[in-house]
């Protein structure tokens, strides 16, 4: 798989017509995108190796050039094959491990188990797969050949989750505790406690074990961005429904392990009977809340035990009573709508006194081995995090651009943040919002793949997409600043596999990634995830150095996919719907 020169065109010496055509075609190649500083609105390119007759089917071939010579790459793509592979998620779906478990009490079988060497094959298009239903329609239908799992219809059929007529899947707005719909849901919500105030005071949201996500997706009309997450295959796809709809989601699960999310980001977190035993391991899941749980900022539990009195519910609401008031939790509002379904609401702590205060030190306070943010394959922790010292943000839409309470306090760091605001303004505006290389009234879900302080998503609340920011595990951390500013991300090391199923990203972005990356982990895994979870489609924006994108384009070549590069510093790609023909293993 490594580099080496393009074939010599003397063995083509039978056929001088095509090779003369041949020859002039590469070189118009060359001077085309060879060329810098150009004001004229970029075009893609198809790779002319993709269709060359001497390249076998299931062998593609791409070639660049750096402005003095052509490289190419010769890789060998296979499909996914076996049970799941349409909607194959390395990390998750790692089946020899998790057969081998030891244990599967504490949603072992639901985290990240990665294989030993990144798999290379494709997942397949499932049959039928059509271009996803354009936002905002797609929040109340998609395509079911898109996301073809009609279990959860059958399974909820009563709760009005989800249901398909002819082609589409239909999301009426329901769920188990939304029996008026989630609109009047959540202005009961409001009702109860106005100070939530959605989409002004409360910006950032989680909502916990989300169904299908309306609960989230209906929030986006009150400017509340909401990051819906629950495991695979709790119930059948309902994160690919939720990422299908264009709604924020994500894969994970309330285990062993920290969520990846930093300390103090949400302002609100949502559990409606979201199957979640708070009280387990000496209530490590609710710590594992008051940890990411801005000072402040409120959990809402709808769940039977707060409003019916059997001897089951009776027994989890003394638990959870006595589990909150060790954590110095209040209760600001517990109530029954006129549905009868009833909930609770908590609130965190402003301030670390009130800790030291307590008759008792159980939970204990966390110590200095209890890392601040440090949530990449940590363990659940059964202490309680402190407050910091640091105000709640300015109501939205001002904190987007307003010095986040937790940037480090020095002139120096304040001044970058501004610098960095304008900068992604500037850029956005004049390089990515009006070049002619994407259609922005086609993109919806973005993922941001190094997303310093959130600059590249703060350029872009004004369209109607949402953008996932990635903060990479092995970079100064910056996701506090993130959430701080009304915006959402998680960890992660691109080394590994992204929890997320195959097609769900419209465009992905990155600047200056690739350099540190590619001495960490192996350039043709990164982008072999790359294509994994971009649609076809959809489009790749990347901001690197010429040694990093030349590395890149004849991979992404091979996979089909058209690329052109702007300013010797812009690499635009976007994939296709091809496939490789044969199938292998994807163990």
């Amino acid at each position: 798989m490594g580099i080496s020169s393009v074939p010599s065109f003397s063995k083509m010496r039978k056929l001088p017509c095509i090779f003369t055509l041949t020859l002039l075609l590469l070189c118009l190649t060359i001077l085309l995108f060879t060329k810098t500083n150009t004001s004229s609105p970029l075009l893609f390119y198809s790779d002319v190796q993709t269709s060359n007759p001497i390249t076998a089917p299931s062998l593609q071939t791409g070639a660049v050039s750096d402005g003095a010579t052509i490289v190419s790459v010769t890789l060998n793509w296979e499909l996914c094959r076996g049970w799941g592979a349409v909607d194959y998620i390395p990390c998750l779906d790692n089946f020899k491990v998790i057969r081998a478990l030891k244990t599967r009490r504490h949603m072992e079988r639901r985290e990240r188990h990665c294989p030993e060497q990144s798999p290379r094959c494709l997942p397949p298009l499932p049959k039928g797969y059509k271009v996803p239903v354009p936002w905002p329609k797609s929040k109340d239908m998609i395509w079911y050949d898109n996301v073809p799992h009609p279990k959860l219809v059958e399974y909820k059929k009563d709760q009005n989750w989800v249901k398909k007529s002819d082609d589409y899947l239909i999301f009426p707005g329901g769920g188990t505790q939304f029996k008026e719909g989630v609109n009047h849901y959540t202005d009961f919500i409001e009702k109860t406690l106005p100070v939530i105030e959605w989409g002004r005071h409360v910006r950032v949201v989680l909502d916990v074990g989300c169904g299908v996500a309306s609960f989230g997706g209906y929030l986006l009309d009150r400017n509340v961005i909401t990051m819906s997450f629950a495991p695979k295959d709790e119930h059948e796809a309902q994160i690919q429904f939720a990422l299908e709809r264009g709604i924020p989601a994500t894969l994970s699960v309330i285990g062993t392990q920290r969520l990846t999310f930093p300390d103090n980001a949400y302002d609100l977190i949502h559990c409606a009977r979201c199957r979640v035993h708070w009280d387990a391991d000496g209530g490590k899941p609710l710590l594992e809340l008051n940890r990411i749980l801005r000072p402040g900022g409120f959990f809402i539990w709808s769940a039977t035990p707060v409003y019916r009195d059997d001897d089951r519910d009776k027994r989890v609401w003394k638990s959870m009573v006595a589990l909150t008031r060790s954590m110095c939790w209040d209760v600001v509002a517990k109530t029954v709508d006129s549905t009868g379904i009833g909930l609770v609401i908590y609130r965190k702590p402003i301030s670390f006194v009130r800790y030291f205060k307590r008759k008792e030190n159980k939970p204990p306070i966390c110590g200095p081995k209890d890392k601040k943010n440090s949530s990449w394959y940590v363990p659940l922790s059964s202490c309680v995090t402190l407050p910091p010292r640091s105000s709640w943000p300015l109501p939205w839409p001002n904190r987007l651009t307003s010095k986040p309470p937790s940037l480090a306090t020095n002139p120096e760091a304040e001044e970058m943040f501004y610098k960095d605001t304008i900068h992604w303004s500037a850029l956005v505006s004049d390089a990515y919002a009006n070049n002619a290389a994407i259609n922005w009234s086609s993109v919806r879900n973005v993922m941001d793949m190094n997303a310093g302080y959130g600059g590249f998503a703060a350029a872009l609340t004004d369209q109607l997409l949402w953008v996932m920011n990635v903060v990479p595990v092995h970079v100064p951390d910056t996701l506090s600043v993130i959430f701080d500013r009304g915006l959402i991300g998680i960890y992660h090391d691109w080394c590994e596999s992204l929890n997320t199923y195959p097609r769900t990203y419209d465009l992905l972005h990155s600047s200056f990634l690739f350099e540190n990356l590619s001495q960490r982990c192996d350039m043709i895994d990164v982008v072999v995830e790359m294509d994994r979870i971009l649609r076809p489609g959809g489009y790749l924006v990347v901001q690197d150095t010429m040694e990093m994108i030349n590395k890149m384009r004849p991979i992404l070549h091979s996979l089909h996919w058209s690329t052109a590069v702007h300013k010797d510093q812009f690499l635009f790609g976007k994939k296709g719907f091809w496939r490789p023909g044969r199938g292998s293993s994807k163990s």
